[in-house]
């Protein structure tokens, strides 16, 4: 077979299964009609793939004058990815199936020793969470880690994550593929956020769209023309290293970041304790502030307005359409509500800030997305023109949770 008929074939296939992945069960009527194929290369497609167990017929079209058809759908257990939104002191699990729908389970406390002791332990909680979902572990095929920092595609390791000891002088990715035994993919957990909203959360449909998480720390997502920017180096997003709030200058902001000094948990409590003499918790100061305490009214207009200036320095250079807040700091009303006050205030173009509806979920939803688009890339069709599988709508999409 020619390259060129080899190619013309790969993206045949790759046209027929996603009209199968968008609409089963169908007829090859109507994969004939969506694709433009002809019916002889679609049931030759179809026969083919069933034969390799990825399509199953599901019975007969009804309601139309003339024979009925046999439909056909996605055999969803054939394959399976597992997601991971690892943490600096959580990590997250879940398994998605080629159908896309996400079986979830608990996350637990991240290995405090980091290095090779996170990864046996992430791939522990993968292999358990198979044989709990009774998958045989031979299904899972790949795995997305969601981590909090940039991979470095040269060395595989990853850097600005000072949470996770180790992972900044070892492969990660390779230690990953060595105890899977399969594909893995390591990713920015707020890139894979920015994806999973994009997908099923407040950013639907919008191509120019910005995701930001405060907590521990502060990182950012963003899409652009409908495309993640990574930068060159997977280090797009790292806003805790905005030049201001503290001074960028002064030697902890190379580690943590001047923004992140100011806008994250550690500046927040600072604050308060500079304002009012005495140490609070972060939850505590937002108890206090809804109370009406002045020192905790204050120190949450001053982080609403570092927070309102990060996103008029994002909305200046790449204008996005939509804010979307997530993080244990960035999900709180009483943020986002000062945030939208402050923001017109200091930036002249209108920008939709709104709190993430996926919350602690929207890594591992991204991280189901992006890992099912590349293993159906895999399957399918990877080198054709264009690579890019379009994932279900959000309405077929089911996230199961699992008694732990």
């Amino acid at each position: 077979m020619s390259e060129a008929l080899r190619i013309s074939r790969k993206f045949s296939q790759r046209a027929v299964m996603e009209a199968i992945v968008q609409n089963g069960p169908i007829s090859r009527a109507s994969i004939s009609k969506q694709t433009g194929l002809s019916k002889q290369t679609i049931s030759e497609i179809v026969r083919q793939l069933e034969l390799n167990g990825w399509v199953q017929e599901t019975g007969r079209t009804s309601g139309h004058i003339g024979r009925t058809a046999v439909t056909y759908e996605l055999i969803p257990d054939a394959a399976y990815i597992a997601a991971v939104d690892l943490g600096g002191t959580k990590v997250r699990v879940a398994i998605a199936d080629l159908a896309f729908q996400i079986y979830a389970e608990e996350m637990v406390p991240t290995d405090p020793r980091g290095g090779k002791f996170v990864v046996e332990q992430i791939v522990d909680l993968c292999w358990q969470a198979a044989d709990h979902l009774n998958i045989p572990r031979q299904r899972l095929k790949m795995a997305v880690i969601g981590v909090p920092g940039a991979p470095d595609d040269k060395t595989g390791a990853v850097f600005l994550a000072p949470n996770i000891a180790g992972f900044d002088t070892m492969d990660v990715t390779a230690a990953f593929e060595a105890a899977f035994g399969f594909s893995v993919m390591v990713e920015n957990d707020v890139n894979l956020a920015v994806i999973g909203e994009n997908w099923l959360g407040q950013g639907q449909g919008i191509d120019n769209l910005a995701y930001i998480a405060v907590g521990t720390g502060i990182g950012g997502g963003l899409m652009v023309g409908g495309q993640l920017v990574r930068g060159a180096a997977n280090a797009a997003g790292e806003l805790g290293f905005l030049p201001f709030g503290a001074d960028p200058f002064e030697p902890e902001s190379l580690r943590s970041g001047a923004f992140e000094r100011v806008v994250a948990s550690i500046g927040i409590m600072e604050r308060y304790r500079a304002l009012a003499g005495h140490e609070a918790s972060v939850p505590a100061i937002f108890e206090r502030a809804v109370a009406g305490e002045a020192h905790a009214v204050q120190v949450l207009d001053d982080t609403a307005k570092y927070l309102a200036r990060g996103i008029g320095a994002i909305a200046a250079i790449a204008n996005p359409q939509k804010v979307i807040l997530g993080g244990s700091i960035g999900l709180r009303p009483e943020l986002i509500d000062r945030v939208k006050i402050f923001l017109p205030a200091c930036f002249p173009y209108p920008v939709e800030v709104e709190a993430s509806v996926l919350g602690a979920r929207a890594a591992i939803i991204g991280a189901a997305a992006i890992g099912l688009e590349h293993l159906h890339n895999a399957l399918f069709g990877a080198d054709t023109p264009d690579s890019r599988m379009s994932l279900p709508p959000a309405e077929a999409i089911v996230m199961r949770e699992v008694a732990g």
